[in-house]
């Protein structure tokens, strides 16, 4: 049926009906991922790179007369420089480069000329209370005050200084509509003190000098936020910045950033016209895909999560799902704000929300591409060269993970070492975190000997030669030795096991029957002749079938052609049986040619050949048993209809036999395999010892 798979069809027995039926599933699916494909890229540009790229080295680069740049920030003083200086410099644009106004553009700022500044842009700080932390009853004389490192309960959330603003005033989270900030040092909340600028310079200049000379910033203040958005209508994308002044309770400042690029108004071109229509054939294969799902479910209930493939064909429909509800309520959001901005253009455009999570639904849609094409797997692990990998890391888990447990002891006991001996000196191991990536970065030879070598002259050689000796040169390489192990077994397996259908015997199959469609084939008479020209004396049925069936032929029509001619039934035809049936066939090449019929086909010759040999003028409907045995016995013919009866359940038997002779032949293997490793192994103990 349409939602026919390899888990709702009754596959076990029919080795060709679970080929047809992967194939069809795999070619549905890579429609499916072509599509999927479209729309994950059909959102991304190269042009956001280049755009991301000149907002960058604008804000971050640009000095004032060569000093101070954000990226230079170092205290409190640099920052109120940059703040006065580069950052209302690139702010604000209201000359063209030959000092001519640009009042063309009205009141509005145009960075670069092109990209149009929404808003006002917003400055935040947080602060911590006073005696949050604890003095030395030593230098409680000396020291008057103490300000912890920032934590959300030691918030300072009292009015300060004039007292009469925003900038000097609490405001919540929830006040502000903002969110936390993940920084180098720690998380931040989304409240705190907050001033907008304004819409000319020379006003945001003013409202800054105000702040600076009433000590805006103090002891207390632990961040400082700069968030603003500007458009550029020629590429359709939204640049939301965060410049982000850190000041740790060591003193100084750390400064970082957020530029995110971002695509929030989808349909304007032609080519996102398109993407619309990508979105709707992705919305009709999510429903066809869950309805799927869910007759897979009906009938293996909790058995189908025991395949790592089904959990993964969740898992993107999931992903998909929520991809599609996060797709409308963002075009719903990005209307509200931008109605809501041409209302108010003298307010703050807060994209800060959406281009958070327009980001993590670009992150979503690359992680489910990932998986989706990771999936192809699934439909062709049939094959024996495909299967190899997956039974390799199938077979070869358990191992692994055992020995991981064994690997991860050894490495975290280095990255606590690592992080104690040098993580006051060295940045790479200033945090347990960034020991464990330093780490990473050894065993791929990315990695500063000199630093720790600086730091601790005696233990850092020692450090450094044992972990890449034990970590890399030993516990590494075990993983290699078992993966490779493993892999030699499966391989020798899957050498001595006994050929199946393959996909490519399902094509070849279907590229003759096209052919011999279109008359461009010979006669298919002609291929029994074909399959007779071996250059032995005896031929095997298994030969005979395997020789029609890749050009075309069905196990019907085979069986039937080679029972006409086997005369002892001991499914093997002798030279004189061949002979025979060279002469027969002949026989009707020259009468069909005398004739100047058209091609015939091989089951109208298999009738023939089904009747009794020599004698033309019998029944359509003898059977060949009959034929051979008695020639004119016709009291004891059958109807076509039970002897086509008689045949399916012949064959029915005869694919059973074979399935349980193969299901031997692979336990026979199995143990074979087993006994051999078990003699690897004792062989391998001997030697250790």
């Amino acid at each position: 049926g349409l939602w026919g798979t390899t888990l709702t069809e009754n596959t076990a027995e029919n080795r060709e009906l679970y080929v047809k039926t992967t194939l069809r599933e795999l070619l549905v699916y890579i429609v499916f991922l072509v599509d999927i494909c479209l729309l994950t890229y059909g959102m991304t540009s190269s042009n956001a790179y280049y755009y991301t790229k000149v907002m960058s080295e604008l804000f971050l680069q640009t000095s004032s007369d060569g000093r101070v740049s954000f990226q230079s920030i170092g205290s409190m003083a640099d920052f109120w420089v940059y703040a006065q200086g580069p950052l209302l410099d690139n702010l604000y644009w209201t000359k063209w480069y030959n000092n001519e106004s640009l009042a063309a553009h009205g009141t509005q700022s145009y960075i670069y000329y092109e990209n149009l500044l929404l808003g006002v842009p917003r400055m935040r700080q947080l602060k911590v209370k006073n005696n949050s932390c604890v003095v030395h009853d030593d230098f409680k004389e000396e020291i008057s005050g103490c300000y912890d490192v920032y934590s959300e309960d030691k918030e300072e959330r009292v009015s300060f200084g004039l007292i009469n603003g925003t900038a000097w005033k609490y405001h919540s989270e929830e006040e502000l509509g903002g969110s936390s900030h993940w920084g180098r040092l720690t998380s931040y909340s989304g409240g705190g003190y907050y001033i907008d600028l304004k819409l000319t310079r020379e006003e945001s200049a003013e409202a800054l000098q105000v702040l600076k000379e009433k000590l805006w910033l103090d002891r207390g203040t632990r961040v400082v936020f700069i968030d603003f958005s500007v458009y550029n209508a020629n590429i359709n994308l939204f640049c939301v910045l965060r410049l982000v002044v850190e000041f740790p309770a060591t003193g100084g400042a750390i400064p970082s950033w957020q530029i995110r690029t971002v695509k929030l108004i989808r349909y304007v071109s032609a080519w996102d016209f398109f993407i619309v229509a990508c979105e709707i054939v992705f919305c009709v294969f999510i429903f066809y895909y869950v309805v799927e799902e869910i007759l897979e479910l009906r009938i293996h209930k909790l058995q189908y999560f025991t395949s790592i493939w089904n959990i993964l064909d969740v898992v993107v429909i999931l992903l998909s799902i929520v991809a599609i509800g996060f797709h409308i309520f963002r075009t719903i959001e990005v209307n509200r704000l931008l109605g809501e901005l041409l209302k108010h253009p003298d307010t703050y455009a807060d994209f800060e929300f959406l281009a958070f999570w327009q980001t993590q639904y670009n992150n979503m849609n690359a992680v489910n591409l990932f998986f989706a094409w990771i999936k192809i797997f699934k439909y062709i692990s049939f094959n024996k060269t495909m299967t190899q990998l997956s039974s390799t890391l199938a077979r070869c888990a358990k191992d692994i993970l055992g020995f991981a447990i064994m690997f991860f002891i050894v490495f975290f006991a280095y990255a606590q070492l690592g992080y104690l001996l040098f993580g006051t000196q060295v940045e790479n191991f200033s945090t347990f975190v960034k020991c464990i990536f330093t780490q990473f970065r050894i065993i791929l030879g990315d990695f500063d000997y000199n630093s720790i070598d600086n730091a601790n002259r005696v233990l850092g050689p020692i450090y450094f030669v044992t972990y890449v000796f034990f970590v890399f040169f030993v516990l590494l390489n075990m993983f290699l030795a078992i993966i490779n192990d493993t892999y030699s077994e499966v391989k020798e397996e899957l050498s001595s096991q006994k050929d199946e259908l393959q996909l490519s015997d399902i094509l070849k199959q279907s590229y003759n029957r096209t052919l011999m469609r279109l008359k461009l084939k010979k006669e298919r008479i002609s291929n029994v002749q074909k399959a007779l020209q071996n250059g032995t004396k005896e031929l095997d049925f298994e030969d005979f079938k395997n020789s029609l069936k890749e050009l075309g032929h069905a196990d019907h029509e085979i069986t039937a052609a080679f029972s006409r001619f086997d005369k002892d039934g001991n499914h093997i035809l002798d030279e004189e049986e061949q002979q025979q049936m060279k002469h027969e066939l002949e026989e009707k090449r020259v009468k069909k040619g005398q004739e100047n019929k058209p091609t015939v086909a091989l089951n109208t010759e298999i009738e023939n050949l089904g009747k009794s040999y020599g004698d033309n003028n019998l029944d359509e409907n003898l059977t060949y048993v009959e034929a051979r045995n008695n020639h004119t016995n016709k009291a004891s013919w059958v109807s076509k209809e039970e002897f086509q009866v008689l045949l399916q359940r012949v064959l029915q038997l005869e694919q059973s036999i074979n399935s349980i002779g193969s299901k031997i032949d692979a336990v026979v293997n199995k143990l074979d395999v087993l006994e051999r490793n078990k003699l690897k192994r004792k062989d391998l103990s001997g030697k250790l010892l």
